[in-house]
């Protein structure tokens, strides 16, 4: 029981509390439950790669320890100062900018829709039920899984070669990706085997969260908003939507290399966090920047979370961060020329800056002795 009571506080009341901060920026009528947790997932990735690629790349000895004291102090100081924000929030506006649950945001949904909406959970259930009974094993296994179980029995990160045990400087293709990291991070914290946090922890956090995106994205497509009470009124086309991704992720196993089969085999390495999350993120992101009213522009708290969402690409995989710098630079020159506002260039340009960091360490490290 304790240790699903570990699982729960770091899985989800954690995260839940951290995305409370760029919540408190973002307009009551761009908010829920699920944004919050959103928010906070990435926001809390963002800080343990902030945190432990200098423990990494500069600490050799227990490096795996110092990193988790000072993500854990740092989670627990932005859970309070998220839970702080909303009261205060709640103590000088009201109720008015506060997030909205969701009796307040839905309405009794026709037999229809509800008819679409079981059968997607109905989708969903198989999925999170084979990728948990059926887990998949592969060559990666040896290196990633084995990386998070190296960090929770050997106090250190990157510094063994997992195929043979010994001794080694850390390999930067693979030392500035720190997912294994954070999953090993969890499995101490809840006292699980790390392999057992992988295969079967995991599916049921990640797979649940890249659906919640997609349904995110698919309320910004196919919903419309009341004036009178803000209550939001579901198309017929988002249950459908949800069901069509659904059928996708479970029929899209037709290579071993689509994003599908990533998805669902290989739900806990970071490419596959990356391809199935980070990257949907960044259109969810934009689409709620960009949604048709002037003032979502203004928001901050959606900027926070575009560079939340970024920065935490750097987490899953070192080619994430190049992919995503390279979608915000396309995306930034369309809308400049469709909105004709040149702002938007420098906007994302600032959104991307953790990227462009990251990527100058990389490539001074791999190949800094080029210059030398």
């Amino acid at each position: 029981m304790l240790h699903i009571l570990s699982l729960l506080f770091w899985l989800l009341v954690i995260p839940y509390c951290i995305g409370l901060i760029p919540a408190y920026f973002i307009s009551a009528d761009k908010k829920d439950p699920g944004t919050v947790l959103l928010a906070g997932y990435f926001l809390m990735w963002s800080l343990f790669e902030v945190i432990a690629i200098p423990a990494v790349l500069w600490v050799k000895y227990n490096n795996f320890t110092k990193a988790s004291i000072c993500f854990m102090v740092v989670s627990l100081l932005c859970a309070a100062a998220g839970l702080w924000l909303t009261y205060r929030m709640h103590k000088t506006q009201g109720t008015s900018r506060s997030v909205r649950g969701p009796g307040a945001l839905f309405k009794p949904l026709p037999p229809a829709q509800r008819i679409e909406w079981a059968l997607f959970f109905i989708l969903l259930g198989v999925q999170l039920y084979m990728a948990v009974s059926h887990a998949s094993f592969d060559g990666d296994d040896a290196y990633y899984v084995v990386e998070s179980l190296i960090a929770q029995q050997a106090d250190v990160m990157y510094r063994i070669l997992p195929y043979t045990g010994r001794p080694t400087d850390p390999d930067i293709r693979h030392a500035l990706a720190v997912f294994p990291m954070w999953i090993a991070y969890v499995a101490v914290k809840s006292d699980i085997h790390a392999t057992i946090v992988s295969h079967v922890v995991m599916p049921l956090v990640l797979i649940p969260l890249s659906y919640l995106v997609y349904y995110e994205i698919g309320r910004i497509l196919f919903c419309r908003r009341g004036e009178a009470d803000g209550s939001v009124f579901h198309s017929e086309n988002l249950p459908v939507f949800m069901c069509v991704m659904a059928f996708f992720q479970i029929f899209g196993n037709v290579s071993i290399y689509t994003n599908e089969t990533f998805f669902l085999t290989r739900t806990w390495q970071g490419k596959a966090v990356a391809g199935s999350l980070v990257i949907p993120a960044l259109f969810w992101v934009i689409l709620r920047i960009y949604d048709g009213a002037k003032e979502s522009r203004k928001d901050t708290g959606l900027w926070i979370l575009l560079t939340c969402v970024n920065t935490a690409a750097g987490l899953c995989s070192s080619i994430a961060v190049f992919l995503v710098c390279i979608l915000m630079a396309v995306t930034a020159l369309c809308l400049a020329v469709t909105e004709r506002d040149g702002k938007v260039i420098v906007k994302m340009a600032a959104a991307c800056i953790p990227n462009v960091i990251y990527m100058a360490v990389y490539v001074y490290l791999a190949y800094g002795y080029l210059l030398r």
